[in-house]
């Protein structure tokens, strides 16, 4: 029998739990999808905010995690868009950025997002931060107004 997945950290931790892994970073995206995929995810990479915004809908993540310097539509911007659809407000927005100040990380809460990751992170800062989010059923409360206007 092969042990080699067993071995692994946190094997099947996250079964079908569904994660939209935003980075330009072609080696991000495959070591996130990886990591992931051995923990049981379905994921789904883009390699910008608008080939997210674009696979968002179809997807329908159960979480996203995004890096925040991206070409064209950077994630603070993608993370914005999506936290102002009501179909998406309550997933879990999970920045990552190789920035670590705290005007950045206030600049990713008052965008809506769920946490903040630095790069380079480890598998388990990873798996800890999906699984504050998977064990909650992978949908919290929208860091943004939730007055009646605003769901419309």
């Amino acid at each position: 029998m092969d042990n080699s997945i067993e071995r692994s950290a946190e094997p099947l931790a996250f079964p079908g739990l569904k994660v939209l892994i935003v980075d330009d970073s072609k080696t991000i995206r495959r070591t996130a999808d990886s990591l992931l995929s051995k923990a049981g995810c379905v994921i789904e990479s883009a390699v910008d905010g608008f080939d997210a915004l674009a696979k968002i809908g179809d997807f329908s993540p159960d979480i996203v995690i995004i890096d925040i310097l991206m070409p064209r539509l950077d994630g603070y911007q993608t993370t914005a868009i999506i936290k102002h659809n009501a179909r998406f407000s309550a997933t879990p927005v999970i920045l990552l950025s190789s920035k670590d100040s705290i005007f950045d990380k206030a600049r990713g809460n008052i965008v809506g997002a769920s946490d903040y990751l630095t790069k380079p992170f480890t598998s388990e800062e990873l798996f800890g931060a999906i699984g504050r989010f998977a064990a909650s059923g992978a949908k919290t409360a929208p860091q943004t107004s939730t007055e009646p206007s605003d769901l419309a």
